[in-house]
């Protein structure tokens, strides 16, 4: 027959874990008392290793313990060892420790990345006005010589219409016409509706 083995190194006298869980179980607090010095070196030690960091560990240490207590009856000495239920009681609470942090991380990871996404996208923004001003340059050069002159005097320089007839030398009526023919078939040849 095998010894039993005590994590603490010294056998311990008095009733067995196993049997502190029934009283405690019943609310025996000196039960309970017993069984903390038992388990709790066991439990902190799991609980480390689970977590790595040991201001955490020990928080989940005392959930673990706090619930041996409040869960006490629903041990079951016919399926298994009372350090065992113990141990997977406190791993449970140390793996859903380390989930909620990777959730929380994940959550605050994707709203740091919503933070940082544009109202609108910028490359594609882009992309669409260079197509449009290549579109506009093509377009320009379907023009007349005098037509594409006056379009760029009067709207990429801003000269009045005014100000173009007289850089241009040409009168003013001849300079609308020009104009207005030069609109007129940069809208036909961009395709917009009037």
């Amino acid at each position: 027959m095998r010894e039993a083995v005590h994590i603490s190194g010294v056998p311990s006298s008095g009733p067995g874990l196993q049997d502190l869980l029934v009283q405690v179980a019943r609310g025996d607090q000196d039960a309970f008392t017993q069984v903390y010095d038992q388990v709790s070196g066991p439990v902190l030690g799991l609980v480390r290793s689970v977590l790595r960091d040991p201001a955490q560990s020990e928080e989940v240490a005392q959930e673990v313990l706090v619930e041996v207590w409040r869960t006490a009856p629903r041990y079951q000495p016919s399926r298994g060892g009372a350090m065992n239920w113990v141990l997977t009681l406190a791993h449970h609470r140390a793996v859903d420790r380390v989930r909620s942090a990777e959730a929380t991380a994940a959550r605050e990871h994707k709203a740091a990345l919503l933070d940082r996404t544009p109202d609108f996208d910028e490359v594609s923004e882009q992309v669409e006005s260079r197509l449009e001003r290549e579109q506009v340059r093509r377009c320009l050069r379907t023009l007349s010589e005098l037509q594409r002159e006056s379009v760029t005097l009067a709207y990429y320089r801003g000269l009045t219409y005014r100000e173009v007839g007289e850089l241009l030398s040409v009168p003013l009526g001849t300079i609308k016409t020009r104009l207005r023919d030069g609109l007129i078939r940069l809208r036909d040849c961009l395709g917009v509706n009037a």
